[in-house]
């Protein structure tokens, strides 16, 4: 196949950044796309075959406009702007690029960064309820955090009411000393974190002690009517069936609810079945409820997090695979016996 040539501007300003330090992001756009780049000048020189070189030139086009836009170009963002070019969906990382949730209090844009989390984001938008699955780091809750402080500043709901199961990663912390607040606030950590980088300690404070934000455990929202409230439950895959009938059945008039978690991550007791996972079964059939399935795609920690996703989910489905096939020959047995003693029956008779 022969080569081409195609030469692009490269701004100097934005050449570092594109390229990244000691050009770690151009070794992954010439490995991931079988070109050389060579920068000289102001220019890039792509060299290659026809098509990479297309998908090379997309790749850098998208990389130096989000350079002008400010953002921090991030390895996350190489790596996915080269997944788009294969599935000939350039054109839509700026599209998602110009959709801004919030700020943080450090004025820092909140922004979806994948097609899955844009999705995630529309979807908030327009549905009453949301389920939000998907494994570690694809930022179901931050967004979600970030949509309901939104909501809250814009007066969209009179409050924010932020949840999740009382429930040990698979370790017993004991008895907490403290009140009530005291003992929650190791499992609402995570939750506590977003409300401090997006609205500051300060804000956050204020409006807790008027009662405005309440952070509370799953328990608590038993036998209450939630209405004008912005409601996220988070780690909902630690829920029981009655925990998750009870908090859907809380949402009252002008509230929205979003539901986060991952059905990898259960830390119920052994054969326990999830109340996320009868959820979306028996709310599938419901226009007004939408669910959003997250990928290892739009994993947007360190590229790391998004291998173990993957080496997890390719070990799960080989674990799942074998336990069907057990059950499939446990199946068999079964019927094997059941006809060995029919047929011995028969002799009998006969």
């Amino acid at each position: 196949m022969s080569e081409v040539e195609v030469v692009i501007d490269m701004p100097a300003e934005y050449s570092s950044m594109v390229f990244g330090q000691f050009d770690e992001y151009a070794k992954a756009i010439e490995s991931n796309l079988n070109i050389e780049l060579i920068a000289r000048d102001g220019v890039v020189k792509i060299i290659g075959a026809e098509a990479n070189v297309i998908r090379a030139r997309g790749v850098l086009d998208n990389l130096i406009e989000l350079a002008r836009r400010g953002n921090q170009i991030s390895r996350q963002s190489v790596d996915y702007a080269i997944s788009l070019s294969f599935d000939d969906k350039q054109d839509t990382m700026l599209e998602i690029d110009s959709d801004t949730v919030c700020r943080t209090i450090a004025g820092k844009p909140i922004k979806p960064k994948t097609l899955g989390q844009k999705n995630y984001v529309d979807q908030i938008r327009d549905k009453m309820i949301v389920f939000g699955i998907g494994p570690a780091g694809t930022g179901k809750t931050y967004l979600a955090m970030a949509m309901a402080i939104q909501a809250f500043k814009s007066n969209e709901v009179n409050k924010i009411i932020l949840t999740r199961p009382a429930i040990e990663a698979g370790e017993k912390l004991g008895f907490l000393p403290g009140d009530l607040q005291s003992k929650v606030d190791p499992y609402l950590r995570p939750l506590y974190d977003a409300l401090y980088e997006i609205m500051g300690p300060e804000s956050f404070a204020k409006n807790m002690e008027k009662g405005l934000i309440e952070v509370a455990p799953l328990a608590y929202m038993r036998g209450r009517t939630l209405d004008n409230a912005y409601i996220v439950l988070d780690e909902a895959q630690n829920t029981t069936p009655a925990q998750m009938k009870m908090f859907l059945t809380r949402i009252g008039f002008g509230s929205k609810a979003i539901i986060t978690g991952d059905l990898s991550q259960k830390d119920l007791p052994f054969e326990t079945r999830s109340g996320l996972e009868v959820a979306l079964t028996v709310i599938k059939n419901i226009e007004e409820i939408s669910v959003c399935h997250l990928t290892s795609l739009d994993v947007v920690r360190h590229p790391l997090v998004q291998k173990i996703v993957n080496a997890y989910e390719v070990y799960e489905e080989k674990q799942n695979r074998q336990k069907k096939q057990r059950s499939e020959q446990e199946n068999r047995n079964q019927n094997d016996g059941r006809r060995y003693g029919e047929n011995r029956n028969n002799k009998r008779k006969r």
